[in-house]
């Protein structure tokens, strides 16, 4: 019995980091979100970690870069590396109409952040995609072109944070050009790539896709194909594809997940890799890359600042934002000592794209989306 009693007390230990991620924004426990939780953890338990231990991980010979030079890769990238560049007081978590009229008031970390993110990549000569807030950019003009002159991809992440979701087609539009013009402006190239705030493009906003290809983007990084609260376009494509819309195809460049038992985990980033399990999140990033896909995975600068000031909020909110973020540097370290990264641009044909004939980018069978890791 006391062994017994050991090993439960061990378990309860190990998964309440996993629990609070499971906590709605009603502060009410979402069991779906659990179970999922759960499920990786079992794979955890059952040794389901695969490919080469991490401390044989891919070590880069090359020397080091730094901020400020343009990288020059060696090989073409095989997975996607993205950031969204957004200070620490604009993430959804803590948003409010009030919060929001203050913004200005709030200490700002950006800049200081984000060339925290610079230097990491540039030591291990990796380029990524930056999806940038406007809001910032009109504020930190020269962070955005000192991004650029690494030879990073700037990308939008819109202009004012605002949930698609929570706005009308005609704002959508005028938030997303916006942004386009501004970072045109600044970076002096075309700007192909969006990523809606909180990935918020769902079955609500069927719209969104169409306006984004007539505003002249190329490709979006919105969708994600889990059941959630807030975001989410279950059953959908999980891997890079061209999607057909009312006004003319646009590639959809979906976040990493993986189906476990039935249920498929987002993994790409977020509260998910900061709370799960490492070895596990490594090994389920493994069997994609077996599988022949690329991983799209994305992070922000604030994660690499557990010093930042602590927002008021849910109690819950508030250990699921900030829990874990001591360890954020060494997680995306070792993820470029694992794999190999890229920005979108090199994933993809970015030039115009035409409508296409059906054999030329055959639909995934739900069948097959379904057993995709599993």
């Amino acid at each position: 019995m006391l062994d017994s009693s050991i090993q439960s007390s061990a378990i309860l230990t190990r998964i309440q980091p996993i629990a609070l991620i499971c906590i709605s924004k009603d502060n009410g426990l979402n069991f779906a979100l659990l179970r999922r939780a759960l499920i990786v953890y079992k794979h955890v338990e059952r040794g389901s970690h695969r490919g080469p231990p991490l401390h044989h991980q891919r070590h880069n010979p090359l020397p080091c870069g730094f901020v400020g030079k343009t990288l020059h890769i060696r090989n073409e990238p095989l997975h996607c590396l993205t950031f969204d560049i957004e200070e620490h007081f604009q993430v959804s978590r803590f948003d409010s109409p009030i919060r929001r009229r203050h913004w200005g008031a709030f200490e700002s970390r950006v800049t200081a952040n984000t060339c925290k993110v610079l230097e990491l990549l540039a030591r291990h000569q990796t380029r990524a995609t930056f999806f940038v807030l406007g809001w910032v950019a009109e504020r930190h003009p020269g962070l955005i072109k000192q991004i650029a002159e690494c030879g990073h991809e700037i990308a939008s992440h819109g202009y004012g944070h605002e949930l698609v979701t929570a706005q009308t087609p005609e704002l959508f539009r005028t938030d997303v050009r916006k942004s386009k013009q501004l970072l045109e402006d600044l970076t002096g190239a075309p700007i192909q790539g969006y990523r809606a705030p909180g990935f918020t493009i769902t079955r609500e906003t069927p719209w969104a896709l169409p306006i984004l290809a007539e505003e002249g983007y190329t490709y979006d990084s919105s969708l994600v194909p889990i059941r959630h609260e807030h975001c989410g376009l279950p059953g959908s494509d999980p891997w890079h594809h061209v999607k057909q819309t009312s006004s003319g195809p646009i590639w959809e460049v979906p976040p990493s997940t993986v189906n476990l038992g039935g249920v498929r985990i987002p993994i790409a980033g977020g509260s998910y890799f900061r709370l799960l399990p490492f070895a596990a999140l490594c090994g389920l990033m493994r069997r994609i890359e077996l599988k022949g896909h690329p991983l799209v995975m994305y992070f922000h600068p604030w994660e690499l600042d557990p010093q930042q000031p602590r927002m008021e909020g849910p109690f819950f909110s508030q250990l699921a934002h900030y829990l874990n973020l001591d360890k954020m540097e060494p997680r995306i370290t070792t993820l470029l000592n694992t794999f190999r990264f890229g920005p979108i641009s090199e994933q993809i044909d970015l030039s115009p794209i035409l409508p296409l004939e059906p054999t030329v980018f055959p639909a995934i069978p739900p069948a097959q989306i379904a057993q995709d890791v599993a």
